[in-house]
């Protein structure tokens, strides 16, 4: 069972940023071969969630790891508060829009675990509602599978006092005002009901894929852990470019 309280948000000490960085720039051209390769073959699909507290580098991640892949075959969905169209259904109807077809990869920066997160902690919804809701994504995540989409679930773990820091940032440097939300510090006091909240989707929520929590406070160590993943992943697919037909 994971624990969040009892894993790192900071790399080993062991470990060298100059080299991880080398690294990971290696891995993010292999990544770049692989998704050309995903594209052309179109037998699979990746989708891949990420998650986290406000501030732990959701968007960096996106931009940083992606940054090589050809937007032809990757597409990113942010999912935000439910619009008024999208209360009207079900809560998995907006997200089942956005599964990604063959041979594409798509990225969700927040997911379908929003509506068992913020309604929980909110007190919006009950427990036996929520749990019924474990059981759909988890049949959901199940269908995606068997259809041919490999699931990659990144929860990007960092501290109170990094959390914090980069908020304050958003209110303190020009070019990261437009992310401040008023609700950033309310939700920020929020954090212990939040890290319980997690843990119980991590436990509810893995028969899929398993998550991941990478340790985000150093941003470089994180796009490693993520690029390391999925690189991984897509090699594991064996995948060949078709071959000349007559």
């Amino acid at each position: 069972m994971i624990k969040l309280q009892n894993i790192s948000t900071r790399a080993p000490q062991e470990l060298q940023k100059s080299v991880i960085k080398k690294k990971t720039e290696s891995l993010l051209s292999q990544l770049q071969e692989l998704q050309a390769l995903l594209f052309a073959e179109k037998k699979h699909s990746i989708l891949i969630v990420l998650q986290g507290l406000d501030a732990s580098g959701k968007d960096g991640a996106v931009q940083h790891v992606f940054s090589g892949v050809n937007p032809m075959g990757c597409k990113v969905k942010a999912f935000k508060v439910p619009t008024e169209e999208e209360f009207a259904h079900d809560f998995l109807w907006r997200i089942h829009q956005h599964a990604p077809e063959k041979g594409m990869i798509q990225i969700f920066n927040r997911s379908h675990y929003e509506d068992v997160l913020v309604p929980r902690v909110h007190a919006h919804v009950d427990n036996e509602e929520i749990k019924r809701r474990f059981q759909h994504i988890n049949a959901w995540e199940k269908l995606l599978q068997d259809s041919g989409t490999h699931l990659l679930k990144f929860y990007l773990h960092i501290s109170k006092e990094e959390q914090t820091i980069r908020i304050n940032e958003r209110l303190s440097i020009p070019e990261k005002r437009w992310k401040y939300k008023e609700s950033d510090i309310e939700e920020s006091k929020l954090w212990d009901k939040y890290q319980i909240a997690f843990e119980d989707i991590f436990k509810s929520c893995d028969k899929a894929a398993p998550w991941t929590v990478v340790p985000s406070d150093q941003n470089w160590y994180k796009d490693y852990i993520i690029a390391s993943a999925i690189v991984e992943k897509l090699i594991s697919l064996k995948m060949k470019y078709p071959e000349l037909t007559k």
